[in-house]
């Protein structure tokens, strides 16, 4: 089974997680619950899943950022979908890969998810 949903913007990326928490204590912690909540706002609508293939295409406005800067946004999406209960966990049980690809948008920057249920349970049998 596969089941989508977009995620309008951008999330933060590794250098703005990293100064944001060298200001305060609390201040990464407001981030990500802000972001949390854009990843809820956004994927509310989804059924539960089990251990799945995940497909993260992250549109940007351009390519100043490097690739693996962006990425570490996909802990606030899998800490999102575990919130809401579409995921039961965001590790090795429900995570089976995780494959980024990376494009231009301007007009339109936004993150696109797209999760395949494996045949795998949770306990890693078939």
């Amino acid at each position: 089974m596969k089941i989508s949903f977009e995620i309008p913007g951008k999330l933060p990326t590794m250098n703005e997680i990293i100064a944001k928490s060298k200001q305060h204590y609390g201040a990464y912690s407001k981030m990500k619950k802000k972001y949390t909540e854009l990843v809820k706002e956004n994927a509310g609508h989804l059924p539960p899943i089990d251990k799945s293939d995940f497909v993260i295409t992250w549109y940007c406005e351009n390519k100043r950022i490097d690739p693996d800067n962006l990425a570490v946004g996909s802990k606030m999406i899998f800490d999102g979908l575990v919130e809401i209960g579409v995921m039961e966990n965001d590790g090795w049980g429900n995570v089976n890969s995780v494959t980024h690809f990376f494009e231009v948008d301007k007009a339109n920057p936004r993150i696109e998810v797209e999760m395949f249920e494996t045949k795998t349970n949770r306990k890693g049998g078939v």
